[in-house]
């Protein structure tokens, strides 16, 4: 393998970066621009001028990603061991006074006869590190002569001792901290200025690698040297980045530590796939059933996964016909685009925005069904008799055009109103009559108001203002009963047809009083302490909470993962007879896809509660907060719920006062708040007065009683 003369498609090359050679390989070369493929598994553009003068080997044919990466890492791994090997002091004593200068492929022809192009890169990768004998002026290393090689030493002893990371970064931390405790948010860019600059970068890489994991072990021991002197703060890391400036304020380290990257900018390195699927999709489409089907979904929503339509039978039934998303039809499973969607598991909606699990050009694009657009379809179709009970259900891959996109509000006026349209009337029908079939069988329904959470100015001047979200009864209703309904009978067919499917499962046995509608906050506390957690296992169980024999979910296949593989085994049913997994390939791939839907979880979970936090801090001077008792618990606390807010907050016997009963409402003056922290404490209280209903009493429990 001799060396390249020409950064061609397929040639490795190296570059540095982080004050270290990386290797490379080219994708693409064009008037001195590269595009490369590296070890961190990005592509990146640079000029070929940084490019090192060792490149090579070249490979011809194409490679995909993985073959690429493969052929990076071993040739790194061979170049790293053969520099290791390299004794760069005796090839000075060789040179030094004999040559001025040289290229590394003369020095490595010094070790061996015919070095090739790993050689080359090895020799140049070990010269480069030491600076104190060699000095590379490209495309050759300088030979200091032996006055100036006991200068550098010197001088490289005191840069060391003088500018040592640690030494720079203890005194900038403590300047950034002490104006944060201050509220001086105005020095970090003075204070940051007079920073190396290799000592920035560094410490500013080391913030970002806590933020994403507090217990790094490759930074404990740097970070532990750094923020000596520093009281304790289990988020110091964040504060000091912020501080700083390196990431706005409010920044979202919740997505760091879930390794989930915001926005639609993450799948450029896969564009050609995505414009792949666009012309695999046409190549596939062929005329839409004339069903005129209507999506409900809120004003904002772009990635529409279903829609449906309803019609009164001869008999006085009801045909109900579920059109689902359909983007498994044509979905490369196991290619870097499906990796890096796995990987996503679900799409975040946060207050400040939306992050779609697909690429917008596909999940809100080719995919969504947007009114009058063709679109893959995997339709299930119901018939109802009169009273409710199923006769007929069929199942096929189709495509459709929605006549309609509508939202909850405008089907909710509709209903409200004189001549509903017969679809929308028979839907809700419907829906009324599944509800009360599932409240027969054991179902538990919650129903609370939604908060709404407002920012505007975000980032750099976030107001946040809190409302409740409006409620639709009647159109949500209808969508969430004909989900339920959609998800059920996948499981269904699946187990009627011997296929594994990521069911969702809550096997137990609920008491009487467990069961039904609960639509206050004690009844709500009551029955999520009772209810057991739900679980995605390959095997069909019941699902208590919705009086379901088996539930696998398929209608968001455009938002959740674990729905766009269950809709990929029933179109694979559909099409050959069998699934597409197995069930021990699904058990197997159940470990990975459980942890990173736990870890996007926590981010829609916790997100919209520092948001909540936030606004409680910037107004609880202002006002007052109702709070209703929840729970009497042990230990002088007792728990609240503030529903207005949609969270629980803990408070002494004493603050309450002598008499508490659960549904007891006060107006609660909360502080001490940190959003950061999760921090929110309950500095006093005033009973909201309030008859008590019948049976209550036994209820009461005297302050200071176990």
């Amino acid at each position: 393998m001799s060396l390249e003369r020409y950064a061609g498609p397929g040639c490795l090359v190296e570059f540095m970066q982080g004050n270290q050679p990386q290797v490379a390989w080219v994708l693409e070369e064009s008037s001195g621009r590269l595009r490369l493929y590296t070890l961190t598994r990005r592509e990146e553009k640079m000029a070929l001028s940084r490019v090192l003068p060792w490149m090579g080997p070249r490979y011809d044919g194409a490679r995909d990603r993985s073959e690429i990466l493969e052929i990076l890492s071993g040739h790194q791994a061979k170049r790293e061991a053969a520099a290791k090997a390299i004794e760069p002091l005796e090839l000075w004593e060789l040179a030094q006074g004999e040559v001025r200068e040289e290229s590394a492929e003369w020095f490595a022809g010094l070790v061996g006869e015919t070095p090739d192009v790993d050689a080359v890169a090895a020799m140049g990768r070990a010269l480069l590190g030491c600076k104190t004998h060699f000095k590379f002026h490209p495309p050759k290393f300088e030979v200091y002569s032996a006055e100036t090689v006991e200068r550098r030493l010197a001088e490289a002893a005191l840069a060391e001792e003088r500018e040592k990371v640690v030494v720079a970064g203890q005194a900038f931390f403590k300047e950034l901290w002490t104006g944060w405790a201050s509220g001086d948010r105005k020095k970090a860019a003075g204070l940051a200025a007079k920073l190396d600059p290799a000592a920035a970068d560094r410490l500013a890489e080391l913030l970002r690698r806590l933020m994403a994991d507090a217990d790094d072990p490759e930074a404990a021991t740097l970070w532990a040297m750094l923020r000596k002197g520093l009281p304790e703060h289990p988020f110091q890391a964040y504060i000091l980045a912020t501080q700083w400036g390196i990431v706005p304020p409010h920044y979202n380290y919740l997505l760091d530590t879930a390794d989930y990257a915001p926005g639609d900018d993450w799948w450029q390195p896969y564009a050609d796939e995505i414009e792949a699927r666009k012309a695999g999709l046409a190549a596939l489409c062929r005329e839409p059933e004339p069903i005129p089907f209507v999506s409900i979904d809120s004003a904002t929503t772009r990635d529409i996964d279903d829609a449906f339509f309803a019609e009164r039978r001869d008999d006085g039934g009801v045909r109900l016909v579920l059109a689902l998303a359909d983007p498994a039809l044509d979905w490369d499973f196991g290619g870097p685009l499906d990796t890096a969607v796995a990987h996503r598991a679900s799409s975040l909606y946060l207050p400040e925005g939306v992050s779609h699990m697909l690429p917008e050009a596909l999940g809100t694009g080719l995919y969504s069904l947007c009114a009058g657009e063709v679109r893959p379809s995997l339709v299930m179709e119901w018939d109802f008799a009169p009273d409710g009970a199923v006769v007929g259900f069929a199942m096929r891959k189709t495509f459709v055009r929605l006549a309609e996109n509508t939202t909850y509000a405008a089907v909710e006026a509709a209903l409200a109103g004189e001549g509903v349209p017969g679809h929308l009337a028979l839907g809700y029908e419907l829906a009324v009559r599944l509800r009360q079939q599932r409240l027969e069988r054991g179902a538990v329904i919650i129903e609370r108001p939604e908060p709404d959470i407002i920012l505007s100015g975000y980032p750099d001047n976030t107001a946040v203002d809190m409302g409740v979200c409006p409620a639709y009864p009647k159109s949500q209703l209808m969508v969430s009963e004909f989900m339920i309904l959609g998800n059920t009978a996948a499981a269904e067919y699946a187990v009627s047809h011997g296929a594994a499917m990521l069911f969702r499962t809550q096997d137990a046995t609920l008491p009487p009083e467990v069961r039904g509608i609960h639509d206050n906050p004690p009844s709500i506390q009551r029955v999520v302490r009772e209810l057991p957690p739900t679980l995605t296992e390959p095997d069909p169980r019941p699902h208590a909470t919705l009086a379901a024999p088996a539930y696998a979910p398929v209608t968001s296949p455009l938002r959740r993962y674990a729905d766009l593989m269950n809709l990929a085994q029933l179109e694979s049913l559909l099409r050959t007879g069998a699934p597409r997994w197995t069930r021990g390939e699904l058990e197997a791939r159940l470990p990975a896809l459980t942890s990173r839907i736990e870890a996007v979880g926590r981010v829609q979970r916790f997100r919209p509660r520092y948001w909540k936090l936030l606004f409680l801090q910037r107004t609880c001077r202002e006002r007052t907060f109702e709070g209703i008792v929840v729970d009497l618990g042990g230990g002088g606390f007792v728990s609240l719920a503030l529903p207005d807010m949609q969270i629980y907050v803990r408070a002494t016997r004493d603050t309450l006062g002598d008499t508490i009963y659960i549904g007891q409402r006060y107006a609660l003056r909360l502080g001490r708040i940190d959003p950061l922290t999760n921090e929110l404490r309950v500095f006093g209280a005033e009973e909201i007065p309030a008859r008590l209903p019948e049976g209550t009493e036994a209820l009461f429990m005297e302050g200071g009683a176990a």
